[in-house]
């Protein structure tokens, strides 16, 4: 049985581990960072599958930007098909 059922988390080693098994790195959207305070709209960056304008960060870069923004980590293990999915996105606590 596939697990296609998106889950939430703002665990940090839950978020890094599926990011790193499907070979993304943590990024900004490089347009929305700010070079003088850092911060931006996080992204995934799977090889690839990249948007333009991403700007790679670093893990704790990216865990700060994501605490002080309050968010939650909404991804998908597995597609209907049983594939490793790459379906993430942010959404915000409340």
């Amino acid at each position: 049985m596939a697990n296609s059922d998106s889950k939430t988390t703002k665990d940090h080693t839950t978020i890094k581990k599926w990011s790193e098994e499907r070979d993304g790195k943590p990024a900004v959207v490089e347009s929305t960072s700010n070079s003088s305070e850092g911060g931006g709209l996080l992204r995934i960056n799977f090889p690839g599958y990249a948007e333009d304008n991403l700007k790679n960060i670093s893990w704790e870069e990216f865990f700060r930007i994501f605490d002080e923004n309050d968010l939650q980590f909404l991804y998908q293990e597995e597609t209907k098909d049983g594939e490793k999915s790459r379906f993430f996105k942010f959404v915000d606590k409340n």
